[in-house]
């Protein structure tokens, strides 16, 4: 089952989600930017979104616990996410990755190309990605 998380989600999110404070998290949950996956009741993952330039969809996070990984539940969370994007009349969406992390070939897998890098010193470059979103 893939929905937008709801306030009760909050514990098994931040469990693994150490890159955003608890407050802002609980605002993103409440402003429905974050989807879960479950199955069978069990947590599997998460894709937590927020606004790029206050108007572009841009992906911050899509976590799939190990023990689940390679069975397509996050280009299904992927899937559902842009779908969503493209009902509320975005026309791309955006995201990144790090250049030495294996996500950029996951995004170009599925549909998103390469739009730019951010170079910060003693860092791997941050890739950053879009896809333009049929409607």
């Amino acid at each position: 089952m893939i929905r937008f998380a709801e306030s009760g989600d909050i514990e098994a999110v931040r469990r693994y989600d150490r890159h955003i404070e608890v407050k802002e998290l609980s605002d993103s949950i409440e402003k429905n930017r974050v989807i879960i996956k479950s199955e069978k009741g069990g947590f599997i993952g998460w894709l937590r979104y927020n606004l790029f330039w206050d108007n572009t969809p841009f992906l911050n996070m899509l976590f799939i616990l190990e023990e689940y990984r390679g069975r397509g539940y996050g280009s299904a969370l992927l899937e559902f996410w842009e779908r969503e994007m493209s009902g509320k009349n975005y026309g791309i969406v955006m995201t990144s990755t790090l250049a030495d992390e294996r996500g950029q070939f996951f995004y170009r897998k599925n549909g998103y190309t390469d739009c730019g890098a951010l170079l910060l010193p003693g860092k791997a470059a941050e890739i950053f990605f879009m896809k333009k979103l049929g409607k």
